[in-house]
């Protein structure tokens, strides 16, 4: 095959690469299967005679996917939008004139329930400004107010106002002072512009949280008036050089931009497990094909065969442009984030109810290859240009109709306020809808967040009635209620997902409703073995003791039954969530698994004694418990790929502290020798042999090399810049001489068990040093242990979703622990009405 990669060859479990929503490596599974045959699919229509457009270079043109949050209505006490909003609000108001739905019903997009991710990081907020010590206001205060006898200035003030006047001015010397001067008030306006801005920001946050009750109630009415910009399409797409070609057969194949573009798609995953994927190839080709019939090459080459096409080089074009955007310079990089930014700038809020909030997801997908999360039947398929034809926008009566930043009309206008989606469009793939929502931070989102965790909370309250219930209806007469019995069993004990159907495109995962027979296995005398493939295909092995009729029933449930036979024929994920309604209003089996998670991790934290632990000991506790609630939902992951390298640096600073200590219990040795039999500094760093302490050397002397060399030329770029004259290479030498002769020292000092410090210093502060680096070196032993503990569990997932975000609020303030320690600035963001939770507050 002559396509610039080489033939597949497909392993048992090998996983692919994510969907083409992006996720991080807490969603990676952990192996997959296929059981069914993935070539077969139905055919699409993927015939477009639009303008092409571009894919965007960013990753973050994926946009998330969400369902709509369960907000009442808002009342209108926020802050008025401002005279800029108003201003392009008349502009959009004007252009859009005319664009509304005349009289037409609009039909609203089905309110279907999908995945969200989580917004992007924000910039830390400034450090806040530092305030004048009282003798400092004095001092001023006194010069300020004339008095005959002020404060003497201090020697070193004296010293610098002396030398100020002995240096001449010069006109070139005062107009690089006033140069200087200039810029620094720049810089120092621009920084209080900034923090000014975040301050501001800050205290435009919606406190929805402190209102009233009924604004989170569960009513129809979501807003009053939302006024939105639309969505953000990617570029349209640039053909590339003209000498950048594919090959097929050996042969440069001129292609129109339309099919260019779809070959492009491959080529950039040539070196990837996509492009060596047998389904993944055969997706792309198929759709590659009928995109050639419409767009077929100029130069009349017919393509028929994926293994006589060379797609290197385009490959090597895209590799070179990514070198080239990694070479820019950071002034480059910043314009060039800049000139984006405020291109997206008028996508990123809303105005709701008059308020601005922001916009979770505004980006539209760019055009791609569909990857799949695990072993999906259409990998590899065409994802097709979004077009504003496709898109239902979603904005308030009075609102102006926004302008698509593409050429094209909206699929639809609507004026909704039941529902809390700004756009809907259905991507071609999997007929799946897409939803543009708030950010995760907003108070629509925050509110469905809350409202979430406090049904799950609610749960406490009837749950023993519900067990009793159904530990009762396990030995029922009637297979269905028994069959019913058993699934929320399992839901309830083991956190099982409810599961649903699944049709023939789409890829083997299932849940407890739909498991097969051949994915439990009876084992005597009351064990049950699972395996199967669960959400994302992530493999679900477990071996679990259960009650002796649960036992009873899966082996009736078996009887006379195939491996391929649903194990619970007469149970479906609708009529096992009726029932738990009739149980609990608004109980479904996510709010049990919610439930389950939060308890289990208030359960295990509340069971740690961290009294007197140190800060690390009691991250690792907060660890272990999210570690045991993923591994209970079953959010495993596959380890990445740089582990193992990334252990393996962490020991080696550890071996570094372990050093440090060395030399500082030599140094007492060489003062005394009699420290030698004190049980504190007794015992020797076993692990430090004299290899590793020669390499560990090699490479501190590299670094301190690397140091003065930066330093010299630095500081003749400062003396250059004032006009001086440079320093002589003998500066360097001598320093680097110095280098020389301090790791000889170190070298002699091999083996001796003495060592000599930098510095002199008192017996005191060494003993203090020796304390504090051991304090380090236990510590970071601690991490070491508790990231190799993480590297097969993803603790994100369940801190996002499953995790009432109040439990580890209220246990970062019981045990004096910096919530950014456990929360990122993400999901601070996301739920801010949880981090003003009362210390003593339980799930």
């Amino acid at each position: 095959m002559n396509n610039g990669h080489s033939q597949p060859n497909m392993l048992n479990g090998q996983r692919p690469v994510s969907d083409d929503i992006n996720f991080s490596d807490d969603d990676m599974p952990l192996s997959q299967t296929v059981r069914r045959d993935a070539t077969s699919k139905p055919a699409r229509n993927l015939k477009r005679k639009k303008p092409v457009y571009a894919e965007s270079s960013s990753d973050d043109d994926t946009p998330l996917a969400s369902s709509p949050a369960k907000a009442n209505k808002l009342n209108g006490r926020a802050k008025k939008n401002s005279d800029t909003a108003e201003s392009d609000s008349s502009t959009a108001r004007d252009a859009s004139n005319g664009r509304r739905q005349n009289g037409q019903s609009v039909k609203p997009p089905p309110k279907k329930k999908v995945k969200e991710e989580d917004s992007s990081d924000e910039d830390k907020p400034l450090a806040p400004q530092k305030r004048v010590s009282a003798k400092k206001r004095k001092l001023k205060e006194d010069s300020d107010s004339g008095d005959e006898n002020p404060v003497k200035p201090t020697p070193k003030a004296r010293r610098k106002k002396v030398k100020e006047e002995e240096e001449p001015v010069t006109e070139s010397s005062s107009k690089k002072t006033k140069k200087r001067s200039v810029t620094a008030k720049t810089e120092e306006d621009e920084k209080k512009g900034k923090k000014a801005a975040k301050e501001e920001e800050k205290e435009d946050v919606f406190r929805w949280w402190d209102h009233d009750s009924e604004m989170m109630g569960d009513g129809s009415v979501k807003w009053t008036t939302l006024e939105h910009n639309g969505v953000y399409f990617p570029p349209p797409y640039e053909p590339l050089p003209s000498n950048v070609k594919m090959k097929y057969n050996g042969k440069a194949v001129d292609l129109p931009p339309e099919s260019e573009e779809v070959a492009g798609f491959y080529a950039a995953l040539l070196e990837t497990d996509h492009a060596k994927d047998e389904t993944f190839q055969k997706n792309f080709f198929d759709d590659f094909k009928t995109v050639l019939k419409n767009h077929p090459p100029r130069n009349g080459i017919k393509i028929v065969d994926l293994a006589q096409c060379d797609f290197r080089p385009m490959y090597e074009h895209f590799e070179a442009e990514k070198a080239k955007k990694k070479a820019m310079s950071s002034e480059e990089k910043k314009a060039a984030k800049k000139v984006k930014d405020e291109m997206e700038a008028k996508y990123t809020t809303c105005l709701l109810d008059g308020r601005k909030e922001k916009v979770g997801n505004f980006r539209v997908e760019p055009p791609g290859l569909f990857r799949g999360r695990g072993e999906h039947p259409k990998k590899g398929a065409l994802k097709l240009r979004v077009r504003p034809e496709d898109i239902t926008i979603n904005i308030g009566k009075d609102a102006p109709v926004p302008v698509p930043n593409m050429p094209g009309q909206w699929k639809a206008v609507q004026h909704d306020n039941t529902v809390t989606w700004l756009a809907n469009w259905t991507e071609n793939i999997n007929g799946n809808h897409k939803y543009v929502f708030l950010a995760a931070g907003s108070s629509l989102k925050g509110q469905s967040d809350m409202q979430k965790f406090e049904k799950a909370r609610e749960l406490k309250n009837h749950v023993d009635r519900i067990r009793q219930n159904y530990t009762q209806d396990l030995k029922s007469k009637v297979m269905a209620d028994r069959q019913r019995a058993t699934t929320m069993y399992f839901i309830d004990k083991l956190a099982l997902r409810a599961g649903n159907e699944k049709g023939e495109d789409e890829a083997d995962t299932v849940g407890c409703c739909s498991l097969r027979c051949e994915h439990v296995t009876l084992e005597a005398p009351h064990w049950i073995i699972f395996d199967f493939l669960g959400k994302d295909s992530i493999r679900y092995y477990n071996r679990v003791q259960v009650d002796p009729q649960v036992y009873k029933n899966i082996r009736i449930f078996k009887d006379n039954k195939n491996d391929d036979d649903n194990l619970f024929d007469r149970v479906t994920t609708t009529t096992l969530n009726k029932h738990l309604t009739n149980e609990m209003k608004g109980l479904t089996a996510k709010v049990f698994r919610t439930f389950n998670a939060s308890i289990t991790f208030q359960r295990l934290l509340d069971a740690e004694d961290l009294e007197n632990a140190t800060l690390q000991e009691k991250l690792n506790a907060y660890n272990k418990a999210n570690r045991e609630v993923a591994i209970l939902c079953n959010h495993q992951r596959a380890a990445p790929k740089t582990h193992d390298q990334s252990m393996e640096r962490m020991r080696n600073k550890h071996r570094a502290f372990k050093y440090e200590r060395m030399k500082l219990r030599h140094a007492l040795f060489k003062i005394d020798p009699k420290f030698k039999k004190n049980a504190k500094y007794k015992e020797d760093e076993s692990d430090l042999d004299d290899d590793w302490i020669e390499e560990h050397e090699d490479s501190l002397k590299a670094k301190e090399i690397e140091k003065a060399e930066k330093k010299f030329a630095k500081d003749n770029e400062k003396l250059k810049e004032d006009g001086k004259p440079e320093q002589s290479s003998s500066v360097l030498t001598a320093r680097l001489q110095e280098i020389e002769a301090e790791f000889k020292s170190l070298a002699k000092e091999r083996g001796t068990g003495k060592a000599l410090l930098k510095r002199e210093r008192p017996v005191e502060k060494i003993e203090e040093a020796i304390e504090k680096i051991t304090d380090k070196i236990r510590d970071f032993k601690l991490l070491i242990a508790d990231k190799d503990a993480g590297k097969e569990v993803a603790l994100g997932t369940s801190k996002i979703n499953y995790l009432d975000p109040r439990i580890t609020s209220a246990w970062c303030k019981t045990h004096d622990v910096p919530i950014e320690k456990l929360f990122s600035k993400t999901l601070q963001t996301k739920f801010p009405w949880a981090m003003e939770v009362d210390p003593s507050w339980k799930f």
